[in-house]
């Protein structure tokens, strides 16, 4: 399940949704991404992200037919918001599930590389020096290049 919102999202209630009734289950792996504060802590800094709706979910989408293509998943959701965030708010969430802890931890892990690296969202990071987007970075596309086929 895949879901570009601006709103806040709570973990556990996200977590019992997706495992509800699924005696399949047998791990859940999560990850939860939270807003850092780029001016020091003064209070001065935030984050936007922008994205393209119906392109984004659609490739959001096909990731996530991925994982559950290279990995025997229940379920799996992923979560991204945009809009303009506050240091410490919750901007993403990936959750896993299968019956095995190491096919959830993996394609969890697979997930978060692949939307650090592909996922089609623009962040604009606000500080007290000016504004300015965030650039990729080699150390996040050498996460990524270990999931290539």
């Amino acid at each position: 399940m895949i879901r570009v919102q601006a709103q806040d999202f709570d973990v556990g209630a996200e977590m019992k949704a997706l495992g509800n009734g699924n005696t399949g289950i047998g791990g859940m792996a999560s990850f939860v991404g939270l807003v850092r504060d780029m001016a020091g802590g003064s209070g001065d800094s935030a984050m936007t992200l922008e994205h393209y709706p119906g392109m984004t979910e659609k490739l959001l989408a096909n990731i996530d037919d991925e994982a559950h293509q290279r990995w025997p998943l229940e379920a799996s959701l992923i979560i991204h918001r945009y809009g303009r965030l506050e240091p410490g708010d919750q901007i993403v969430m990936v959750l896993t599930a299968s019956a095995h802890r190491k096919a959830a931890l993996e394609s969890c892990a697979f997930l978060i590389d692949w939307l650090k690296t592909q996922a089609p969202f623009w962040k604009l990071e606000e500080t007290p020096d000016g504004a300015n987007w965030v650039e990729a970075k080699a150390s996040d596309d050498d996460a990524a290049a270990k999931w290539a086929k």
